[in-house]
């Protein structure tokens, strides 16, 4: 059977008398077996993490292990902390107004650079590019931490977040890389246990900093400490990617498959150059460039991220009435039109395509992207305002509220967990995913309630409890099942892109939280406070703080409140219809079952071999391009 290019294996371990699984060459379909050979040189990094975890013993795959969960706590302690510090880096500079446009700026490079980092991941290396990466984030947060004016700070986010959604991308990518897909879940939520602890440590710490080191040294410090975390990390990978190259592993990975991409590649046109003597040289760098902006797809990369862009721009500024501006309405336009020519780029003229068509035919990867899509616009949409909201019903100070906020991400931590050890038991996805998008549904249709003037605080917390505890079953188990769907090879661009369509979705949720804000809640103080001014009704529309000054029990502020209560009833709305698609979605997706395997599609092993599992419990592996299996005893974990 087909699915997505590729040939689906059994979904259970192999039994006696069972047919052998294909050899490579049968495993991808004959639509789609020339486009992968032609890709084979533009997957040299997945070819060299595969070397590289043949040479590795017990001690380098334990300090990749040990990195990877101490730059986990780094990343969680930076998202914890230096969000604070831009209000009063901004503030200094006499331009906190500017605070919006920075963060949206952050977020189109949050999103279009996904693709961009997976792709440099898969020409060069893991190491390579997190290297990379590293010394955006650095320079950025350098370039920050000494900003004399605020188009400094501006530079120094759009550099960090180069470097920052890198870094946490290849985080995703490297734990693919070095589990399988019964462990890879429970990998993926330990990673974020950090979460638990710096969702109440860093408001503590980043409070201290500005009181008594200043918002330069609290970007600062983060330049100098990033580095040394990383240090063990990047040095593991660039030392294994070494060694297996003098042992020529690398090189046999691709073997005969490199041989046929040249054989069928149209760069042959390259030995021609060895007739032109001193033009040689010259010759070959242009042809090297091409070869590599072909690799990576650089046109493809540059219409998405102008597409994205465009389209992401609008609506995440958008205003009352702003989506109905000639200004927002052309970019919208400009947008889908290059999406157009972006898709027509990919499928027609790009020889290694940035969304190649197997992706497109793939169930599972377009499920699991368009799942993220509609559950992050659902959880937007009650969550943009939910600290707003918070602040005006309750009586509470802005450290419980603070804490509040963070209920949610501590309940998606351990729910994640759970998931990972249900999918290391159970070795199915689907059922943790139903399940998981049904718990936030019903945390969704609550807030019907909770999200109102009447609201009693434990209801309220019930709900981004149970928020937290369905997001995080469906988050891990939509992520695995994605992953196992596609070889090796392409798990670093399918992974970018699914997170990519995600961020699309946070970013429309956001926008309609906007839209329905702007539009609705002028005419509800006017509603319920008919007795004020159109400029005091202004003012309690445009400052939080004007309402807050007032004691529970004041007519203007529960007026307030119950204008937030009618608005807030229509996000809440909003939200359900959007939690509903993600349900039905999830009902179509494949129940891969997940084996000691790196994927599901062609029983390939962490280090590039084949390999089946049979009912005994061992396992057959043989060369990845194919030849006589060999019984090895144990499967591979």
């Amino acid at each position: 059977m087909m699915l997505g290019g590729y040939r689906r294996l059994p979904t259970e371990p192999f039994h006696d008398g069972d047919e052998e699984v294909p050899s490579h060459s049968t495993e991808v379909g004959d639509d789609t077996t020339s486009v992968v050979v032609l890709e084979e040189e533009a997957h040299v990094g997945v070819k060299k993490v595969e070397a590289a975890l043949q040479v590795y013993g017990r001690h380098p795959r334990w300090i990749l292990f040990a990195s990877l969960a101490l730059a986990s706590f780094v990343y969680s302690l930076d998202a914890s902390t230096t969000s604070a510090y831009l209000t009063f880096a901004t503030s200094s500079f006499g331009e906190h107004s500017l605070i919006g446009a920075i963060t949206v700026v952050q977020s189109l490079i949050v999103a279009v650079g996904k693709p961009v980092i997976a792709k440099i991941a898969d020409v060069s290396s893991r190491g390579t590019a997190y290297v990379t990466v590293l010394c955006f984030y650095v320079l950025g947060y350098s370039v920050i931490a000494s900003a004399q004016g605020v188009g400094a700070i501006a530079g120094g986010i759009i550099l960090y977040a180069i470097g920052n959604t890198g870094m946490q991308l290849l985080t995703q990518i490297i734990i693919a890389d070095i589990t399988t897909l019964s462990w890879r879940g429970l990998v993926v939520s330990l990673a974020s246990t950090p979460f638990i602890i710096n969702a109440f440590v860093g408001p503590n710490i980043s409070s201290a900093v500005i009181k008594h080191l200043g918002w330069r040294w609290g970007y600062g410090m983060f330049a100098i400490v990033m580095p040394l975390v990383l240090a063990p990390l990047i040095a593991t990978l660039l030392w294994g990617e070494r060694k297996a190259k003098k042992l020529a592993l690398v090189d046999s990975l691709l073997g005969s498959a490199r041989s046929r991409a040249r054989s069928l590649s149209r760069y042959s046109q390259s030995s021609q150059g060895s007739e032109i003597g001193f033009q040689l040289g010259y010759t070959a760098l242009k042809q090297r460039l091409k070869r590599l902006a072909e690799q990576l797809d650089l046109v493809g990369l540059v219409l998405l991220g102008a597409a994205i862009s465009l389209i992401l721009l609008p609506l995440t500024m958008s205003v009352r009435g702003s989506l109905k501006s000639g200004s927002i309405i052309a970019m919208l336009a400009v947008g889908v039109a290059l999406l157009g020519i972006f898709a027509y780029w990919d499928i027609r003229v790009a020889k290694v395509p940035v969304i190649a068509p197997r992706f497109v035919r793939n169930r599972s990867v377009i499920l699991a992207a368009f799942i993220g899509f509609f559950d992050f616009m659902s959880f937007y949409l009650t969550f943009t305002y939910l600290y707003s909201f918070v602040l005006v019903v309750k009586p509470w100070s802005l450290v419980n509220a603070t804490y509040f906020m963070q209920i949610q991400t501590v309940g998606l931590t351990f729910s994640g967990i759970i998931a990972g050890i249900c999918l290391r038991y159970l070795r199915r996805y689907k059922y943790v995913l139903v399940i998981g998008l049904i718990v936030r549904f019903v945390g969704v249709t609550m807030m019907i309630h909770s999200r109102g003037a009447n609201s009693s605080d434990a209801e309220l917390v019930a709900t981004q409890v149970l928020q937290g505890l369905g997001g995080g079953l469906a988050v891990v188990s939509s992520q695995v099942g994605a992953q196992a769907s596609v070889t090796h090879a392409d798990v670093a661009i399918i992974t970018a892109l699914v997170l990519l369509l995600t961020e699309i979705g946070a970013a429309t949720g956001n926008a309609c939280a906007g839209a329905i804000w702007s539009n609705t809640m002028p005419g509800n103080l006017d509603k319920y406070l008919p007795w004020l001014t159109d400029e005091q009704r202004a003012e309690l529309y445009g400052s939080i703080t004007s309402v807050t000054s007032l004691p529970r029990g004041n007519p203007v502020r529960e007026g307030v409140i119950q204008a937030y209560d009618d608005t807030m009833k229509v996000m809440v709305i909003a939200s359900i219809v959007a939690s509903v698609l993600p349900m039905l979605l999830a009902l179509g997706m494949p129940n891969w079952y997940l084996g000691d395997r790196q994927n599901a599609v062609d029983a390939t092993d962490l280090d590039g071999r084949k390999s089946v599992e049979t009912e005994s419990g061992s396992s057959e592996v043989g060369d990845v391009n194919g030849g006589d299996m060999l019984r090895t005893g144990d499967p591979v974990a």
